[in-house]
C-alpha cells in the first residue's frame, strides 16, 4: 500500500528521449504540466533539467506500474511543478517519487 505521502508514478517511453546511461537511480527530474499536449489534457512531461525532455508520467491503464499514481491521479495534487526521484529504472520506463 502507498503511503499518501510517497507519490509514485510510472514515467514512460524514457529510451525515446535519452540515451540509456542518462538517468540513474536517485537522480532528480522535473514534472512539468504539459498544457499544450493535443493527445492528454493531463499530460505531464519529465525533464532531466529544466529543458532536456526525458518522458511523460504514464496515463493509461496499460502503462502505469501497479501501485504507481498516473498522471491524472497526480495532476490535482501537485502544482505547475514539482520534483520527483527515479526509484528504479526497467527497459522504457521507470518509477519515481514525487519529492
Amino acid at each position: 500500500m502507498i503511503n499518501e505521502k510517497d507519490l509514485c508514478l510510472t514515467i514512460t517511453h524514457i529510451h525515446s528521449h535519452l540515451a540509456d546511461h542518462a538517468l540513474r537511480p536517485g537522480q532528480t527530474l522535473l514534472l512539468k504540466k504539459d498544457h499544450d499536449n493535443p493527445f492528454d489534457d493531463e499530460a505531464i512531461k519529465a525533464f532531466r533539467s529544466k529543458d532536456i525532455p526525458c518522458g511523460y508520467v504514464a496515463n493509461s491503464v496499460s502503462t502505469v506500474a501497479r501501485g504507481s499514481f498516473s498522471a491524472g491521479r497526480l495532476y490535482d495534487r501537485i502544482g505547475e511543478e514539482c520534483e520527483a526521484e527515479i526509484l528504479f529504472l526497467f527497459e522504457d520506463c521507470l518509477i519515481a517519487r514525487v519529492i
